[in-house]
Order: structure tokens, then C-alpha cells, then sequence
């Protein structure tokens, strides 16, 4: 699985340049303090990972892939290991700029730096945990098409019941997500991973090429 991810960075190595003028932009920028930007290194490593779908796609890598001597399920695998990988990357790259920008400025606040990064990191994870197994059901367009859809009528759902729903969230449920809401989220995005790769890899196995 090794030389799967490997295979990977190498395909998105050519960005490479491109992506560390971007956050030499972006630290300069940040200098702003517009907390936002913290999202965007993050964004950015999902856009440049989704890339090598699209090339596997064009070059038929899958069909070639099948006649080696790997596993199906590493082919997966890897995806979502590389896609992580880069993203701790663009993660720890964020804090670094942030840190030299909170010194410049004498206002780095670590607590304050780390929820964001965590939230940018579990939104950007959520974020591929979807669009994976339809990347691999449908190829990377169909795909995109089919989460912009989800999207839509997701919205339209969520405001529809705010609009004609009245809740009412008792007060100990309210204390208790306070206090908990974090591991809670955290569970539940890892809950979100492991089912989305097992989707995935179920769809992959069933594939022919």
C-alpha cells in the first residue's frame, strides 16, 4: 500500500510549487487576521488529492491496477490514507503560519488556533468521506454532479423543518452537548470514515474494469 500513496504524491507532486507560493500568499494574508483563511490550506489539499482520481480515471489506472498483485481493498485503502496524510500536512502547515503570524502580531492564541484547524480538518474529512465512494461508483464528474445535488436537497430539507418545526431541546441535553459535543463529533466522524470506506471498498470489489 506503500507504493500506492507514494503513487499518489507523486501525481500531485508537480502542484507542489504552485501550493507553497499559495500559502506564502496565504500567511501574508492572514496577517489580516481573517479567522476563514484557516480553512482554505485545508480545502486546498482535498482539491489537489481529488486530482489523482481524475488521473487514475483518464489513464485507466484501475484496469491496470487489477492485473498486479495488489489487493483491491488496498487500492481504497490508500485513498483515504494518502488524503489524510496531505491533509495533516496542510494542517500543520496552517498552525506554523498562524504561529508566525500570531509572534509578528504578539496575539497567537494556540486554543483558539487548534479548534479551528480541528474543525477545518473534520469538515474537509466529512467533506471526502462522501464524495469517495461516489467518485468510485460513478468517476470523479458524475460524482461532484451527485454531491452538489445532495447538497441542494440537503439544504432545502434542513431549512424546510426549521421553517415548519418547532423544537424544544431540553436544558440537560443542552449542558450535556456543551460539554461533550467535541468527542462527540469526533466519534461520529470516525464512525462516518470507517463506513464510508467500507462502502467504497464494497463498490470497488463488485467493480469491473
Amino acid at each position: 500500500m506503500k507504493g500506492l500513496i507514494l503513487k499518489d504524491f507523486l501525481l500531485i507532486k508537480g502542484n507542489a510549487r504552485h501550493i507553497l507560493l499559495f500559502l506564502v500568499a496565504f500567511g501574508l494574508i492572514a496577517l489580516q487576521g481573517n479567522d476563514f483563511l484557516y480553512f482554505v490550506p485545508a480545502f486546498i489539499s482535498m482539491m489537489m488529492f481529488m486530482t489523482t482520481f481524475s488521473y487514475d480515471e483518464y489513464n485507466k489506472w484501475d484496469a491496470y491496477a487489477v492485473t498486479l498483485s495488489l489487493e483491491k481493498k488496498d487500492v481504497v485503502l490508500s485513498k483515504y490514507v494518502g488524503s489524510i496524510l496531505l491533509l495533516i500536512v496542510a494542517l500543520l502547515g496552517t498552525f506554523l503560519i498562524a504561529f508566525l503570524v500570531g509572534m509578528v502580531n504578539q496575539n497567537f492564541d494556540f486554543e483558539k488556533t487548534l479548534f479551528l484547524l480541528l474543525g477545518c480538518g473534520g469538515s474537509i474529512l466529512f467533506i471526502q468521506a462522501i464524495l469517495y465512494p461516489l467518485f468510485i461508483k460513478f468517476g470523479v464528474e458524475k460524482g461532484r454532479i451527485g454531491l452538489f445535488v445532495g447538497i441542494f436537497l440537503g439544504s432545502f430539507f434542513i431549512g424546510f423543518v426549521l421553517q415548519n418545526v418547532s423544537l424544544s431541546i431540553p436544558e440537560s441535553v443542552v449542558v450535556f452537548l456543551k460539554q461533550y459535543l467535541p468527542w462527540l463529533l469526533g466519534i461520529g466522524l470516525w464512525i462516518v470514515l470507517i463506513l464510508s470506506y467500507e462502502i467504497a471498498k464494497r463498490i470497488y470489489l463488485k467493480k469491473e474494469f
